[in-house]
């Protein structure tokens, strides 16, 4: 197990637990220390960074159940180009420039979809600390980063850091680093009212999560029990989906990514329901990115393979397939590791972590740019 020097986690806090755990059983696991200054793992931090912001935009976009802002970081103009139809309609007509014309922008606009899950802070820490880049040229643990800052300056970026903020809210441990599967079990998914984890994938058989069977609430959901990564898009069910689809398709974006986090290395990941054109894209991108993660002698996962959604049941049709079919935008969602002490995960530590998620970063710009 490798963890960093703020990072020592007491036997308890790694203990297995049965297949259950109540919510004073998790607070005594949550591991006494001091986080860096560069983690953010709280709505607090958040509010905090955007509202010095000189260079970046900031625009509430939604409202959550739980009345708490939802915001967008831009860096960089909005370029008015051709926009006379929606995507759909545009692809049915066989001319994709009448919904945007992206080859009449200037610079590549990528966004950046921070975690819809809670309890995955990696990509909040992740994307504060970029915000953080964009605005001084330094991370919030103080390091130059001028190559991130200057491909940066070349793109517009659209910056959502929390996809969740009620479920941010409610994720007390701020990061699960260090700790167990089971401790991300109880704060992802939640518990019923036996106490028992509602697990994954079950968390997801039961949409909104309410009702008199539910104990916590896991970090997936808003106030209202409404996962964004699983909304119904067609007639949705919260705010948080729709804002972030109405950003994409008002933007056009070349790029975009959901900021996720799991057990293993990091991973891009297949998006479903996408062309197998744009399929093969996120692939070469995938390769750039886990090249420069080796590079840094940094872990990685398996490349994604192009393939056609078939099979019973199929794959879910979520957010990142959502992204694409209004916006054209080449999609996918990245799962970062927490860095768990059991034993089969990626062991990494609080500072790898973000120089994952800052590599990520570097290979999108340095990929959509190369590519235009």
């Amino acid at each position: 197990m490798i963890l960093g020097p703020m990072c020592t986690v007491a036997v308890a806090a790694v203990a297995q637990a049965a297949d259950g755990m109540t919510l004073v059983e998790a607070r005594a696991r949550i591991p006494q220390r001091e986080l860096p200054a560069f983690w953010v793992g709280d709505l607090e931090r958040v509010s905090a960074l955007v509202a010095g912001l000189q260079r970046g935009q900031v625009t509430t976009i939604a409202t959550t159940p739980g009345r708490r802002p939802m915001v967008l970081v831009a860096f960089g103009e909005r370029e008015v180009v051709q926009h006379i139809a929606n995507f759909n309609s545009a692809i049915g007509a066989r001319e994709p420039a009448v919904y945007m014309d992206r080859a009449a922008r200037k610079k590549p606009v990528i966004l950046f979809v921070g975690p819809v899950h809670g309890q995955e802070t990696e990509g909040l820490t992740g994307l504060c600390n970029l915000i953080s880049v964009m605005e001084t040229g330094r991370d919030l643990a103080g390091r130059e980063q001028a190559q991130l800052r200057a491909l940066g300056e070349r793109c517009r970026l659209l910056i959502i850091p929390a996809g969740n903020p009620d479920g941010i809210a409610r994720f007390e441990a701020k990061t699960v680093q260090g700790m167990s599967v089971d401790d991300v079990r109880f704060w992802g998914q939640g518990t019923y009212t036996d106490d028992k984890f509602c697990g994954w994938p079950g968390c997801k058989r039961q949409h909104p999560m309410v009702g008199d069977n539910v104990k916590f609430l896991g970090c997936y959901f808003n106030d209202a029990g409404v996962n964004p990564m699983h909304d119904e898009f067609f007639a949705p069910m919260g705010p948080e989906a729709p804002a972030i689809l109405k950003v994409a398709m008002e933007e056009g974006p070349d790029l975009a990514v959901s900021l996720h986090s799991h057990e293993s290395a990091p991973s891009v990941l297949r998006p479903a329901y996408l062309p197998m054109e744009t399929q093969e894209a996120v692939r070469g991108l995938a390769e750039s990115c886990y090249a420069l993660l080796k590079e840094r002698d940094l872990p990685h996962g398996g490349l994604p393979a192009a393939d056609a959604d078939r099979g019973n049941p199929p794959a879910p049709f979520n957010l990142t397939s959502a992204i694409y079919h209004i916006s054209g935008a080449t999609s996918f969602t990245f799962e970062c590791p927490h860095g768990l002490a059991d034993e089969k995960s990626c062991h990494v530590t609080l500072e790898q972590i973000l120089d994952i998620q800052l590599t990520l970063y570097e290979a999108m710009m340095g990929w959509v740019l190369e590519g235009r």
